[in-house]
C-alpha cells in the first residue's frame, strides 16, 4: 500500500472539452498526501482548487492524468467510484442547505446507512460524530430546521464524519459563521483530526483559519499547483502569494513589518500568541520600566 493516500499525476480537467466554450480549470497538477496531514488549500477566485478537490473524490472524472487513492486509481474501476466517496469523504460549501430528513439522528445517519450498515450501527456512528462536532445529544431528536446556523453547519460536517472517511475534505466550513462560530467549528475540526488521525484538507480564503491549523499548504493558481510546502515556509513568501492575489495571515504581515524595522521575530509567524512570545521579551528590555512587569509593555 502506497504511503501517500492521495496522490495526482499529470491531472488535468477541462470544461466543455473539444467545443469553443473549452475551458482548463485544473493543468497537470501533480501533487503527495501523506497519511494523516492536514492541509490547507488556497488560492485566488477561479484558481482551479475547487475544481481539484472534486477531482480527489471522484465528482469530476479528469480529462487527463489521474488521482490515486492509497496508490490505485480511482476511476480504475469506473462503476465502483461510489465507494470512493465514502473514503473521501466532502463537506461543500453552506453544507447545511443539504439537510433534508426528519430528525437531526437520521440525517446523520443517512451516509453510514448508504454504505450498508445496520441502523443500529449508522445511529452508533451518527453519535458519535455528532460528539466529535460539538452537537449536544438533545439535538438530534429535532428536526434539522429548528437548528441555528452553527447548528446546523456542525449537523452536516457530521453527517460525512458519520461515513469515517479516510479523508476529509472541507470547502469553507466556516463561511458565514460569526467569529465565535468559526473559532468553535474550527478547534472541533482540529480536534477531530487529532484524535481519528485521518487526512483532512481544509478550503478556505480566510489567511489566519488556515495558518492556524493546517500543517501544508497547497497553493492553486491559475490552474496550476504553485506550491505545496510547510505552512510557515508558504506564508513566508509575502511577495510572491501577494502577486497571486493572496495574502499573508494579518499577524504574519504586522510581523514581517517589524522585522523590516529591526525586530529580531521570525517572519513566518502565524499566530498572536505566538507574536506575543517574541514580542513581550524585546519590548521588555528596549522599554524603561521594565521591572514594573508586564504591564509596562
Amino acid at each position: 500500500m502506497s504511503e501517500w493516500i492521495l496522490e495526482t499525476k499529470n491531472l488535468t480537467y477541462q470544461y466543455s472539452a473539444g467545443t469553443p466554450f473549452e475551458k482548463t480549470a485544473v493543468e497537470d497538477v501533480s501533487i503527495r498526501i501523506g497519511k494523516g496531514e492536514f492541509i490547507g488549500v488556497i488560492g485566488h477566485t477561479g484558481s482551479g482548487k475547487s475544481t481539484l478537490i472534486q477531482l480527489l473524490n471522484g465528482l469530476l472524472r479528469p480529462t487527463r492524468g489521474q488521482v490515486l487513492l492509497n496508490g490505485r486509481d480511482i476511476w480504475q474501476e469506473p462503476k465502483k467510484i461510489r465507494a470512493v466517496r465514502f473514503q473521501v469523504g466532502m463537506v461543500f460549501q453552506y453544507p447545511e442547505y443539504q439537510l433534508f430528513e426528519e430528525t437531526v439522528l437520521k440525517d446523520l445517519m443517512f451516509g453510514p446507512k448508504n454504505m450498508g450498515l445496520s441502523d443500529e450501527e449508522a445511529a452508533a456512528r451518527a453519535r458519535e460524530a455528532a460528539a466529535f462536532t460539538g452537537l449536544r445529544p438533545e439535538l438530534l431528536e429535532k428536526s434539522p430546521f429548528e437548528l441555528s446556523g452553527g447548528e446546523k453547519r456542525r449537523a452536516a460536517i457530521a453527517g460525512v464524519i458519520a461515513m469515517d472517511p479516510e479523508v476529509l475534505i472541507l470547502d469553507e466550513p466556516t463561511a458565514g459563521l460569526d467569529p465565535r462560530g468559526r473559532d468553535v467549528l474550527l478547534a472541533q475540526i482540529t480536534q477531530y483530526h487529532k484524535k481519528r488521525g485521518n487526512t483532512v484538507l481544509l478550503v478556505s480564503h480566510s489567511m489566519e483559519d488556515i495558518g492556524r491549523t493546517a500543517g501544508r499548504l497547497l497553493v492553486m493558481d491559475h490552474s496550476r499547483a504553485a506550491m505545496l510546502a510547510p505552512t510557515k515556509e508558504v506564508f513566508a513568501k509575502g511577495e510572491e502569494l501577494e502577486k497571486m492575489g493572496l495574502r499573508v495571515p494579518q499577524i504574519t504581515k504586522i510581523v514581517q513589518e517589524l522585522r523590516a524595522l529591526g525586530c529580531p521575530v521570525d517572519p513566518s509567524t502565524l499566530t498572536v500568541d505566538d507574536a506575543l512570545k517574541q514580542l513581550i521579551p524585546y519590548f521588555k528590555q528596549k522599554l524603561p520600566g521594565k521591572e514594573a512587569g508586564p504591564h509596562a509593555v
